[in-house]
């Protein structure tokens, strides 16, 4: 008998060793490209210099020419962007992006150096939270949204990329009230940014900032 109980120890572990290795390939797929990402350089694009534009472009310093636009939830209209209304939706579309990076998308504050990360942020950023699997196809109003193209943070409530050759997205900006506990829209220039998400953090190449007020 124990002879046969040893001759079983092989097998335990050679199975042990099995499952191990599956639920690592997962996370070494999500933790190595964090790890091993280079930053890019700069978006290029001040929004502090511009007037409630519509739509802003900029060709970041990895050659990508990206743009970001704002559209009003019904279409037909246009975006008053230096007078919103809490509890407005807006439409926001990027292109030009890179799908292997995920992009958050919030109100923020405009920093006072284009090297530094647009933050704080109305709403806070998503949190990475396991939840439902984000789609192309769903419309869920929120005031920060999150993009990424890859399928683990899928299963985290990312939205994908509406188009990777392209690196088009859209996002839906329920546009929260101007102030929080640590920002205050009403007094700071902020505007609807796009950055690269918790992968990227420290890369400042896809911030776009489309400035924005409030409506007194």
């Amino acid at each position: 008998m124990k002879t046969r109980r040893r001759r079983r120890w092989p097998w335990v572990v050679g199975i042990a060793a099995g499952a191990l290795g599956v639920l690592l390939v997962p996370v070494a797929l999500v933790v190595v490209p964090i790890l091993t990402h280079a930053d890019q350089g700069q978006a290029n694009q001040d929004p502090a210099a511009e007037e409630w534009p519509a739509v802003v472009t900029a060709t970041g310093d990895d050659g990508r020419e990206r743009s970001l636009e704002l559209f009003p939830a019904e279409p037909g209209g246009s975006v008053d962007s230096s007078a919103l209304v809490a509890g407005q939706r807006l439409v926001v579309a990027g292109s030009g992006y890179d799908p292997s990076r995920g992009v958050y998308l919030a109100i923020c504050r405009i920093p006072d150096s284009p090297a530094e990360r647009p933050t704080p942020c109305l709403g806070g950023m998503p949190d990475a939270e396991e939840g439902e699997e984000g789609a192309s196809g769903d419309v869920q109003w929120a005031a920060s949204n999150w993009i990424n193209d890859d399928w683990a943070w899928k299963l985290f409530g990312a939205r994908p990329f509406d188009d990777r050759e392209t690196g088009t997205f859209t996002a839906y900006l329920l546009v929260p009230e101007p102030t929080e506990e640590a920002l205050d829209c009403r007094v700071e220039a902020c505007a609807v940014y796009s950055r690269n998400d918790h992968t990227a953090s420290s890369d400042r190449v896809q911030d776009l900032g489309i400035p924005v007020a409030f409506a007194d």
